[in-house]
């Protein structure tokens, strides 16, 4: 009798980040749910392979804080409103998830009793165990912290295997390929190579942060969803960021 391949995800536990940008599809604003969709079908693929997940959603597509508030608004408060913004991406995710029958809890760094549970590190760390989805919201709740910053802060709380970042492009390069053809994708890099050159992966507060924990970075593209169920499960896809061998 012939017995299926049983796949052993690589991560037990991970930290989702997945930028608002990305959320907005084409349209490159607001939300287009056929891709916050596809994004839910594979973290339920996750989810139910065993593993848990923890996600952060940023809020570019609404309001970026240092870009679009500029020299129009004070910078605390301009931070805040993104703040605001992660939150209805936060609330679209954990809806979609729902309707998946995918258990989901959204936990606020700034409270707002009325639609999310306050930020608590060990109640965090009791749904995950118990299978629930933790989508954590308004970052790390200060101004002046990028919500990558607040992505690595929950991956080192919640103690997470490695942090995802999802984005709008399929991994590190040495330029943006945008601008310059000759620009070379890594396969891995090192945190001290990434801060060095001044790649573009995360902010440096970010950065130094997953170094300073020991936080594997794998980066890569959103485009296609499924590559978050590659990622887990252990495959070659995107850009490793890690420490020196």
């Amino acid at each position: 009798m012939r017995r299926e391949t049983v796949l052993t995800p690589k991560y037990k536990r991970i930290l989702l980040k997945i930028s608002g940008e990305a959320l907005a599809g084409a349209a490159h604003r607001g939300l287009d749910f056929n891709v916050i969709g596809s994004v839910c079908d594979v973290v339920k693929k996750c989810v139910d392979a065993g593993v848990q997940i923890g996600i952060v959603v940023g809020g570019g597509n609404f309001w970026r804080g240092l870009k679009d508030g500029g020299d129009h608004m004070e910078r605390t408060r301009a931070d805040h409103m993104g703040m605001l913004a992660t939150m209805i991406n936060a609330m679209a995710v954990a809806d979609c998830l729902e309707q998946r029958d995918v258990p989901v809890r959204v936990q606020s760094a700034i409270e707002m009793n009325k639609i999310a549970e306050p930020y608590i590190r060990g109640r965090a760390l009791r749904h995950l165990e118990k299978g629930r989805v933790v989508i954590f919201g308004c970052g790390t709740g200060n101004p002046f912290f990028s919500t990558d910053t607040g992505a690595v802060l929950r991956a080192a709380e919640i103690g997470a295997d490695a942090i995802l970042l999802a984005k709008n492009i399929d991994g590190v390069y040495s330029a943006d390929p945008r601008k310059d053809p000759t620009a070379v994708k890594y396969d891995t890099i090192t945190y001290n190579e990434v801060l060095a050159q001044h790649l573009a992966v995360m902010d440096t507060t970010a950065t130094s942060l997953s170094m300073d924990n020991h936080l594997p970075i794998v980066l890569f593209a959103l485009e296609d969803p499924e590559n978050i169920y590659r990622v887990v499960m252990g495959e070659d896809v995107g850009t490793t960021v890690k420490e020196e061998d």
